[in-house]
């Protein structure tokens, strides 16, 4: 098979791992003299540095040849669909020529498991240690992992990548036997547990010596399938709560399950909606940078989130005798918890009223968005306590705010998942 085509059906197959999951977009350029900048299409995703830079990855599979069966994967060795193989010489080759032409500035390598575990992450750490080695290719590397691969082989994975990763695919143990029978959903988590304290082990050691070598210093990541099972967004959010503080895991994705061709009897006959996916990144936003926790965002009465407002206005409107909330008085993390206010919005708020009260005027060359805000806080005159949130119009007003914003996210989304 010509190159060309392995790297059109194996750039396609990727698009599957939300990690990297800017790559579902058409092809565009600015050659021509109209618009400015361009996208590539499948293939290429973006990232980011550990300095927080973004950067374009060729994001491709090693193969979509597997040996297991996995039932929500489209690549499952019972699936019908067209195979291609890279050799490790082959991605290593191609890496290089897109980078030297500028297109990527690194690489996004997963892969289907072919003979066994232990032979496939040979191969996948073979086209990291050869670039970086050989080649000393400096740009940035992601290697998706395999948790029943040797420990040994997983270490050296992290001695290249900037960044490794083991999909945990879905929030328990159960739905992992029922959908995945061939992987151990403690082997995946008992692999995160020694991927964290190779991490924190090569920091302590590089904090005495900085000659010790770096190790995935941008972390470890995991991708759970949402909607595959009946598990509800309390239990993903759990899941992923645990992840973060067990695991010091940098991020979490989410993948809103897709139906697939001749798919099992155990699978559901229709997606959710995407906008499930979209409610689970803000919920996990509010965990990681706004001190929430999970009973604050779901309750036992209402384990899924509201598809309709996002979780933080939907705490505040379950929430409503702590409110309103004084700008000029309040800590900074009863301010986080506003609807309306962003991080970044409340470290200028606390700059600022370090100097004078915040009046109403204010807000606006704070660019806060008023009509959000407005019903929770108060300011040196102004008193939220006039309006009631409690009444059908506010809360009617934030629905139909909100729904404009969820056909953006879909539409986002449709983009970004192509056809997640």
């Amino acid at each position: 098979m010509e190159l060309a085509r392995k790297l059109a059906i194996l750039a396609d197959a990727a698009k599957y791992d939300a990690s990297c999951a800017s790559s579902g977009t058409v092809k565009r350029d600015s050659r021509h003299g109209k618009g400015i900048g361009s996208s590539t299409g499948m293939g290429i995703c973006h990232s980011y540095t550990p300095d927080g830079r973004c950067v374009s990855l060729l994001k491709i599979l090693l193969t979509n040849y597997c040996i297991f069966d996995c039932l929500y994967c489209i690549n499952r060795a019972s699936s019908n669909v067209q195979r291609a193989r890279f050799t490790a010489k082959e991605v290593v080759q191609l890496t290089l020529d897109f980078y030297r032409r500028n297109y990527i500035e690194g690489l996004f390598l997963s892969s289907g498991i072919i003979r066994s575990p232990d032979y496939t992450m040979e191969q996948v750490v073979a086209v990291a240690r050869t670039l970086r080695l050989e080649h000393e290719f400096r740009g940035y590397i992601h290697l998706k992992t395999i948790p029943e691969a040797a420990p040994e082989l997983i270490t050296e994975a992290g001695r290249y990548a900037d960044r490794i990763s083991i999909n945990i695919e879905l929030p328990s143990a159960a739905d992992v036997a029922k959908l995945a029978p061939q992987k151990n959903f403690e082997k995946t988590q008992i692999a995160m547990n020694e991927i964290r304290n190779r991490i924190e082990e090569a920091k302590a050691a590089r904090s005495e010596n900085r000659k010790v070598p770096l190790f995935a210093p941008a972390g470890q990541s995991t991708q759970m399938i949402v909607g595959a099972t009946a598990a509800s967004d309390a239990t993903i959010l759990r899941q992923a709560s645990s992840l973060y503080t067990k695991q010091r895991l940098r991020r979490v994705y989410y993948s809103a399950f897709s139906p697939i061709p001749d798919s099992s009897s155990k699978l559901p006959l229709v997606a959710p909606p995407l906008v499930r996916e979209h409610r689970l990144y803000q919920a996990d936003w509010l965990m990681r940078f706004y001190g929430f926790n999970v009973e604050e965002i779901t309750t036992s009465a209402a384990p899924n989130l509201d598809l309709n407002i996002d979780p933080k206005l939907a705490w505040a409107l379950r929430n409503r005798d702590i409110f309103p909330v004084d700008l000029n008085r309040s800590p900074r993390e009863l301010l986080l918890r506003v609807p309306g206010l962003g991080t970044r919005s409340v470290e200028r708020i606390l700059q600022v009223r370090r100097w004078h009260r915040l009046r109403l005027d204010d807000l606006p060359r704070l660019h806060l968005p008023l009509n959000k805000v407005l019903p929770f806080v108060t300011t040196a005159d102004y008193n939220a306590k006039a309006l009631t949130i409690d009444g059908d119009e506010v809360l009617a007003q934030f629905r139909a705010a909100d729904a404009q914003m969820e056909l953006f996210a879909e539409g986002a989304a449709s983009a970004i998942h192509g056809q997640f």
